[in-house]
């Protein structure tokens, strides 16, 4: 399926699973190749710029800001082909959202981090002014005091 397609069907199906269907494609697009617990991190990441008043009210918001994640980075015309990890995406990004809305105590993989990026191919000017929370396979996560 093209992501342009996947996005449209996002646009139209209720919450909350148009969100999942956001951040599993996000997750799908940036660490498909990834242990489980660097698309837990992805997905914490996106949650927590959710939760943050600054940026969009809702996670399909979120992960279509420009230039943020995958999903505004990525070409329309990309084909999703490994069903697979778009499996595994869709669980992590279920179980993840499942347990970011629990209102007890939360667990987090990386406490306080609202950035990430490929540590191995690129290194953004931002991470300069930002702390290290975690490396996650081939992830660096920081917190940003935005």
């Amino acid at each position: 399926m093209k992501l342009a397609t996947l996005l449209m069907i996002a646009n139209w199906l209720p919450q909350p699973i148009a969100d999942q269907t956001c951040l599993a494609a996000t997750l799908y697009l940036e660490a498909r190749d990834q242990p489980v617990l660097g698309q837990v991190a992805i997905a914490e990441v996106a949650l927590r710029r959710r939760a943050a008043s600054k940026f969009a009210p809702n996670l399909c918001g979120v992960l279509t800001e420009p230039k943020q994640f995958a999903l505004s980075i990525v070409s329309p015309r990309y084909q999703l082909r490994n069903l697979g990890a778009w499996n595994r995406a869709w669980r992590i990004a279920g179980t993840t959202m499942a347990r970011w809305a629990d209102s007890g105590e939360r667990f987090s993989v990386v406490p306080a981090a609202d950035h990430f990026y490929a540590y191995q191919r690129v290194t953004p000017a931002w991470a300069a002014h930002g702390r290290r929370v975690a490396l996650i396979g081939d992830h660096a996560f920081y917190r940003l005091a935005l």
